[in-house]
């Protein structure tokens, strides 16, 4: 993606509105609305903001299972981890 074909000044953005939404839903590319030539926002489809949200909450959710295992003392050492991808943990 390059950016600089998708930075748009708010003017643009209002005067123009549909045709980014159609463009935006079609080639699922951000767009970045800058004011007064300050990035202020960025604009993206719903399906592709959707997605991102999907995989920010598997990861926390999978951050927070790990906080209990570790609480519950329920931990492997990483070099067992390695072992079993075939890797030699590192010496530190």
């Amino acid at each position: 993606m390059r950016y600089s074909t998708q930075i748009k000044p708010i003017s643009y953005v209002k005067a123009h509105a549909a045709e980014l939404l159609d463009r935006i839903t079609e080639e699922r590319e951000p767009i970045i609305i800058t004011q007064n030539g300050e990035a202020r926002a960025v604009l993206v489809d719903v399906v592709s903001y959707e997605e991102a949200m999907h995989e920010t909450l598997t990861l926390l959710r999978i951050l927070a299972y790990a906080d209990k295992e570790i609480e519950a003392g329920e931990t492997v050492p990483i070099e067992e981890v390695m072992a079993e991808f075939g890797v030699e943990a590192a010496e530190a």
